[in-house]
């Protein structure tokens, strides 16, 4: 296995798992092998994945299973099986994210700067029908969200080594001895907790050795904010004040 793995944990999620494959075989470093983690799929994903895969000879892209629910327990299971292969940097993405073509060759330079964890930007997908006023205030969210974060009196005190950074769980990169000694992201479901969060936080109480890599862009989907709402979908990402009955938008 490559040194750089993109795990990507997928549930139901053929309409959209084909689109972001495509975006990581357009990327202009291509030193990476891609893990996706079916999270017990009920519809075509992983048959997609492999079409994908036989139509890419030349892209590493494995399938593993996860039958346990939750983002948590999936993306753990994608990324210490790309560690056990021999993978020294583990990146995620989601399955409805569109990574830019630079964001391979961003978190590799971002380690190769000595950082060993990297958030990048967020940026919402333009071809999920949203207008531009809804795009822009999806991403006034997210500066918002990065705002209040710092200011969350949980987020602070000597424990950190750090401050506090916006990670989002479907742009980030992680050496695997850190994630090894931070614990992992927690095998939890999404409606319970922020796997994102919490795993940021444990590094936060290891080291200072991480940072925003501002280049490393990925497009993520607007669903939530189509289906709930400015309001809910922000309440939702700020530690779950939101709480609807069913959190997998398709």
């Amino acid at each position: 296995m490559a040194d750089l793995c993109v795990v990507i944990p997928a549930l139901d999620e053929e309409a959209r798992i084909g689109q972001t494959l495509s975006a990581l075989a357009a990327q202009r470093y291509r030193d990476f092998d891609v893990v996706v983690v079916d999270n017990m799929s009920t519809d075509r994903t992983v048959q997609r994945v492999r079409e994908f895969s036989a139509a890419h000879p030349d892209m590493s892209v494995e399938v593993v299973e996860e039958p346990e629910k939750g983002t948590g327990a999936a993306a753990d299971t994608g990324m210490r099986f790309a560690a056990a292969r021999g993978a020294t940097r583990l990146a995620r993405t989601d399955a409805d994210c569109l990574p830019d073509p630079n964001w391979t060759a961003e978190l590799t330079a971002g380690f190769d700067a000595g950082l060993r964890m990297i958030a990048g930007r967020m940026r919402p997908r333009t071809d999920e029908g949203l207008s531009w006023s809804q795009m822009l205030g999806m991403r006034t969210m997210f500066v918002l969200g990065t705002y209040l974060g710092k200011l969350n009196p949980d987020f602070r005190g000597p424990q950190f080594h750090g401050p506090y950074i916006l990670t989002p769980g479907c742009n980030m990169a992680i050496t695997a001895e850190l994630y090894e000694a931070a614990g992992g992201f927690p095998r939890t479901r999404i409606e319970d907790e922020h796997e994102d969060k919490a795993l940021h936080g444990r590094v936060r109480m290891l080291t200072s050795e991480y940072g925003k890599r501002r280049g490393a862009v990925v497009y993520g989907s607007c669903r939530r904010i189509a289906a709930w709402g400015y309001r809910n979908t922000f309440l939702w990402y700020y530690d779950h004040r939101f709480r609807p009955e069913h959190v997998d938008i398709r």
